[in-house]
């Protein structure tokens, strides 16, 4: 079947339980479209990996004991641990290196029956918006190939968008699953904070990051984060001790007196044009679908980047004090002592960008500056989570632009990373909350570039945010449109 690449994970799910095509073919024809490594979007592709784990699932389909997503194919971003694929954090400190265990995200979407493609290319350490930053060159974005595809899940992104993938995993520390999601047409959902366990997810802030699925349809995304969600105490002391839960139970759901709040500061100055003309559409499609919009405020939305900028890189100049070249990754060849290794192997290894940050993380945790700047961050971080809090009471759920504009050209921004940084001004808040946020496809700007509507619910609420993403995607049509020629 010539056209599998363009159907999503349930369309797969169904074809394959119903044994209409098999998971080595399924996997075959992926394979195929990811000959060549389009976009740049994969670090690590094992063929003979991938059609082993296919001849599993199509055994346990034989034998009636498969799992629900059972041989459809999985891509994950590179800061997932894998014992069958390299796994780089996009950074050449880890070039090479082969993790003895499976990150708890990739074991799960593997007990629920995927199949995996690959390890995606993204961000070096997840430290990016536009995924310039790997050491492994730039992902193009399947819209036009002279554009960021955002970041730091570029290659996940990319790789749905271009049909090579069904669905990717991601990360989202600052809004690295939503502005992805948002610049290649696609759907991303970033859930609570400690929702889906961060074990053996390479940490660049660990008060921040988090899992969560990328696939073409909010039905899609449903269906993975469900698989991935869970409580993992064990193992990670953030995580979350809930049950499972089935979050596609409720997308059917009508979101008749659905209250969406309207934050004031996400359609001030900076919004484009084009970007703006789209989400007002979209919101006026969820009038049509029986939902009020609710004018609200967010007052600090303005401070959720000095803030996120101070405490993110002060949690990574610790996480990436362990990238030394003592016990793992690279170790420069050339040295006199310990210390000298230590400085030429980070030196060699790490890109500027995480550099940058390191240094930055390093000064504001440093003696006289640390109440000055962390701590007051701190402080306003707490503030930001209450204004959401204090909007909730007023509506349901929360709408707006993911970015201020959509994917800019490769080097528009380049040595200018403060320019990057401001692109992250509407996913920065939830990211600091906590709060579950995702990206729903909502039209096109400028030259024909995806729009993504941003969807913001309080603490538990993914399964609210899904519902409300799907009824929108019943009625519009722009998650199913691809890109020319996939």
């Amino acid at each position: 079947m010539s056209d599998l690449h363009q159907l999503g994970v349930k369309a797969l799910a169904t074809l394959l339980r119903n044994k209409e095509v098999s998971a080595v073919e399924v996997a075959t024809r992926f394979l195929a479209r990811m000959g060549g490594n389009p976009h740049n979007a994969f670090l690590d592709i094992d063929s003979a990996v991938t059609l082993a784990q296919a001849r599993d699932s199509d055994a346990k389909l034989a034998a009636g004991t498969a799992g629900p997503l059972e041989g459809v194919p999985v891509a994950h971003k590179d800061v997932f641990v894998t014992r069958d694929f390299a796994t780089t954090a996009g950074s050449k400190i880890l070039q090479g290196y082969r993790s003895p265990f499976d990150a708890t995200v990739v074991q799960r979407l593997r007990a629920a029956g995927m199949v995996s493609l690959g390890k995606l290319n993204c961000d070096e350490f997840a430290m990016g918006s536009a995924n310039e930053n790997s050491a492994y060159g730039p992902v193009q974005n399947p819209w036009d190939t002279a554009r960021v595809p955002g970041g730091s899940s570029g290659g996940s992104a990319a790789a749905v968008a271009a049909g090579l993938a069904p669905a990717a995993t991601g990360t989202d520390t600052g809004g690295s699953i939503r502005q992805p999601a948002s610049f290649c047409g696609i759907t991303g959902i970033k859930p609570t904070y400690g929702r889906a366990s961060r074990y053996g997810m390479i940490a660049y802030a660990s008060s921040l990051d988090q899992a969560g699925p990328m696939a073409r349809s909010a039905e899609d995304c449903a269906l993975l984060l469900s698989a991935m969600c869970g409580g993992d105490i064990e193992r990670d002391s953030t995580s979350l001790d809930m049950p499972t839960e089935n979050f596609a139970a409720a997308l059917d759901k009508p979101i008749e007196g659905l209250r969406i709040g309207i934050p004031q500061e996400f359609f001030g100055e900076g919004l484009a044009d084009d970007v703006r003309a789209a989400v007002d559409a979209a919101l006026r499609e969820y009038e049509k679908l029986g939902a009020k919009l609710v004018p609200i405020s967010l007052p600090r939305t303005e401070l959720s980047i000095p803030v996120y900028y101070i405490i993110a890189p002060a949690e990574a100049s610790s996480n990436l004090s362990r990238f030394d070249g003592v016990k793992f990754g690279h170790r420069a060849k050339d040295y006199t002592d310990l210390v000298d290794m230590y400085k030429k192997t980070r030196a060699e290894g790490f890109g500027n960008e995480v550099k940058r940050r390191i240094m930055t993380g390093a000064y504001v945790l440093s003696h006289g500056y640390y109440d000055a700047y962390y701590l007051q961050a701190q402080k306003i971080r707490r503030m930001i989570a209450d204004d959401f809090q204090r909007a909730f009471t007023e509506c349901d759920l929360i709408a707006g632009p993911v970015a201020p504009s959509v994917a800019w050209k490769f080097g528009e921004n380049a040595g200018d990373p403060v320019a990057d940084y401001l692109a992250d001004i509407f996913t920065l808040p939830a990211s600091l909350a906590g709060l579950p946020g995702m990206s729903v496809p909502a039209g096109f700007g400028t030259g024909g570039m995806p729009v993504g509507l941003q969807l913001i619910g309080n603490y538990f609420q993914e399964a609210r945010l899904l519902n409300a993403a799907h009824r929108l995607q019943q009625a519009t049509d722009f998650h199913l449109r691809k890109p020319e020629g996939i």
